[in-house]
């Protein structure tokens, strides 16, 4: 991934905000290389990632994709009727047009990573404080790889090869990386993720 941000789509509400989400959903919006994952692969990671089969609680918390053109939308149409037909029931994870993206407020973004105290500490000495800190939590490749893996997504061999370049070493690089060949090591995580 080159850069994530949380927000809402999907609504015709104007100017929403976690408090007045009105009829949108809160989504997810990156950027990748496509020379190095295809949308197809991403849709592979999405649908690994959650329960397709199951019924929305909300239009706040339903699980879509948010299609921005005939290509994309033909493309998730397929991996949509290819993972039904694979779990032999309707798949409930909406396919939409994609009509805008509002940011989430600053508090939301890169949620885990916020809530890791020594690599928020690295990033801060990286980028600064305050606004600073909060305008390269939105465009960091770095700030959403970490927040990646302090979710436990992602193989700890690639942590382990990027991690110089993430701007994370030292004890808390390695406490990371720790942590991840913990949760490798009892099966759990990384969900397709590269």
């Amino acid at each position: 991934m080159i850069r994530t941000r949380v927000g809402y789509a999907g609504g015709k509400h104007r100017n929403p905000t976690y408090h007045d989400l009105g009829d949108h959903t809160e989504t997810l919006q990156l950027d990748y290389d496509p020379d190095r994952i295809s949308y197809a692969q991403l849709l592979e990671v999405f649908f690994a990632a959650h329960d397709p089969t199951a019924a929305p609680w909300s239009t706040q918390y339903k699980a879509a994709v948010f299609a921005h053109d005939p290509g994309q939308q033909a493309t998730a149409r397929q991996s949509l009727l290819g993972v039904q037909e694979r779990l032999g029931r309707p798949v409930r994870t909406q396919l939409l047009p994609y009509t805008g993206f509002t940011l989430a407020e600053d508090y939301h973004q890169k949620y885990s990573l916020r809530h890791r105290e020594e690599l928020m500490r690295a990033l801060a000495a990286a980028y600064g404080e305050g606004a600073a800190l909060n305008a390269a939590l939105l465009r960091s490749t770095a700030a959403a790889r970490l927040n990646g893996y302090a979710v436990g997504q992602g193989r700890s061999a690639d942590l382990e090869r990027e991690l110089a370049s993430l701007g994370i070493g030292g004890q808390v690089g390695q406490r990371l990386l720790e942590q991840l060949r913990a949760r490798e090591a009892r099966g759990v995580g990384a969900a397709g993720c590269r």
